[in-house]
């Protein structure tokens, strides 16, 4: 089985490089091929985990992590980012958890692909 970690930093609708990591996350979990995909999002990025935000012009971002983390990728924001931004947990979708640099260490030396956008 792969491990492969996705890690975003983008802001989620100031570019298409936000939606570019969720479209690959979903690619890859909805391949059918036995992997565990971890996806990691940090700076502007955690923005993207907020409950209640979305996008009238063009494909809602939270409702694609919530889709992903129906398909098992375990969604993580940074701590140190999100409480820049005034997000604590309370404020993010269900199942996105908060986590810290030393974690994102870990899942980066138990990768066996690192992507990042």
């Amino acid at each position: 089985m792969q491990n492969i970690l996705l890690i975003v930093n983008a802001s989620p609708y100031g570019s298409e490089r936000c939606l570019s990591g969720l479209r690959l996350t979903l690619a890859l979990a909805s391949h059918g091929q036995p992997s565990r995909i971890k996806l990691f999002l940090l700076s502007d990025a955690v923005s993207t985990a907020q409950n209640g935000q979305g996008n009238a012009s063009g494909p809602s971002l939270a409702d694609m992590l919530t889709e992903a983390m129906a398909h098992g990728v375990s969604v993580h924001v940074c701590r140190t980012c999100a409480d820049a931004r005034g997000l604590d947990q309370t404020r993010l979708l269900p199942g996105v958890k908060i986590a810290t640099m030393p974690e994102l260490a870990d899942w980066t030396l138990e990768a066996d692909k690192v992507v990042s956008f």
